[in-house]
Order: structure tokens, then C-alpha cells, then sequence
């Protein structure tokens, strides 16, 4: 099974996504400028998709404290 999460924030996994999508716009006769233009896109969606893993992450674990420390 693969673990999405820890797959979308990999730093790794994004590189081989944009070297794939810029492989195939070369491959395909894009312009230069729509390649930068998608790799930037695809940048910022990362990036934007990591922070937004990892704070759902320590929002569940400060949210696991929490209801531990009220249990006591």
C-alpha cells in the first residue's frame, strides 16, 4: 500500500514529478517559457501540499497531547 502522506512530502518524489513533466513537455516541442512556467507551477503546489501535510500532522499531535494531559 503506498502511504500518500509521506509520499507528498517527500522532496525526492516532487524532483522525479518535475523531471518527468519536463522531460515530456521537451520531448513534446513545448517553449521554454511554458516549461519554467509548469515547473514553477508544480513547485508551489508541492510546497504548498508539504506545509499542509506537516501541519495537519502537528496539529493531531498537539491535539494528542491535549487529550492526554485532560485524562490524568
Amino acid at each position: 500500500m503506498i502511504d500518500w502522506k509521506k509520499k507528498l512530502t517527500s522532496r525526492k518524489f516532487w524532483a522525479a514529478v518535475v523531471g518527468f513533466v519536463t522531460s515530456v513537455l521537451v520531448a513534446l516541442n513545448v517553449s521554454d517559457l511554458a516549461v519554467e512556467q509548469v515547473v514553477s507551477v508544480i513547485g508551489g503546489v508541492s510546497v504548498l501540499i508539504a506545509y499542509i501535510i506537516a501541519e495537519g500532522f502537528t496539529d493531531a499531535a498537539d491535539a494528542g497531547k491535549n487529550d492526554t494531559s485532560e485524562q490524568k
